[in-house]
């Protein structure tokens, strides 16, 4: 019988964050979620609250905290709630993320900055505060959600490549500093999902461009990659660590 234990997963009211959340639940962990809200409120929005309403009605209980991943001291202050209130994070899952797509040409700073605070620099919030309590315990999962366009890159996104490759670094520098203290550092790399952020992208656009690059001929589901998850947080992945994970549908092979 696996071992019951306490999972954040931030960004998780978001369709992949979702499908994670509810695949360690129905694992058997305690998760909570972390979801966006402006630095210095501790208050779930009202799409949270309703969530969580909607979760708890489908059988998953959750216990959801606003911050801002992005900004490090939203994610001290978040982490110390999360303490404060009796969790020792066993098990994190970096999902968090977000896009702001322009040719570089065409990007300002803002567009820039915002992708690569969220997407890149909260591997570096949410985690450090969280790493020590890991080691000292002797186990601990930590696994950081890329992207397919992290490794092949993707026309129109320079900042969303950029952060999703420089969480292979993260991930493999980190591996090797915590892996003789019972904690594995792992990412996985999603390619094309079937989930509102995709499905902004014009029918005809996924139809004629996105899934003919897809050799599976079709879009991955959420709940696929959150089964990935579920075994690089299990016990029997102790063996794994420093390593990628590409869920892509043979889109792009490494």
């Amino acid at each position: 019988m696996s071992v019951k234990r306490t999972a954040l997963v931030t960004g998780g009211t978001g369709a992949l964050g979702t499908a994670i959340a509810r695949a360690l639940h129905d694992a058997g962990h305690h998760v909570l979620i972390s979801d966006y809200a402006p630095v210095g409120q501790t208050e779930l929005s009202a799409q949270a609250q309703q969530w969580l309403t909607e979760q708890q009605q489908d059988g998953y209980d959750f216990t959801a905290y606003a911050i801002d991943v992005s900004d490090n001291l939203s994610s001290q202050q978040g982490i110390e709630r999360i303490h404060n209130d009796g969790h020792s994070i066993d098990i994190l899952v970096n999902c968090a993320g977000i896009t702001r797509d322009a040719t570089l040409r065409r990007m300002d700073f803002e567009q820039w900055d915002s992708v690569i605070r969220t997407n890149l620099n909260s591997m570096f919030n949410m985690t450090k505060p969280v790493i020590d309590g890991m080691t000292e315990r002797g186990w601990g999962r930590i696994i950081n959600i890329s992207s397919v366009n992290g490794s092949k890159g993707a026309f129109g996104q320079t900042n969303y490549s950029a952060a999703k490759s420089g969480i292979y670094g993260f991930t493999k520098a980190l591996a090797l500093e915590v892996a003789r203290k019972g904690v594995t550092v792992n990412a996985i790399s999603p390619g094309y999902l079937d989930s509102p952020m995709v499905r902004q992208v014009p029918q005809d656009v996924l139809e004629s461009k996105v899934i003919p690059e897809i050799p599976i001929g079709r879009l991955g589901q959420p709940e696929e990659i959150a089964a990935g998850v579920v075994f690089l947080c299990s016990d029997l992945a102790g063996l794994v660590t420093g390593a990628n994970l590409p869920m892509n549908g043979g889109q792009h092979m490494y």
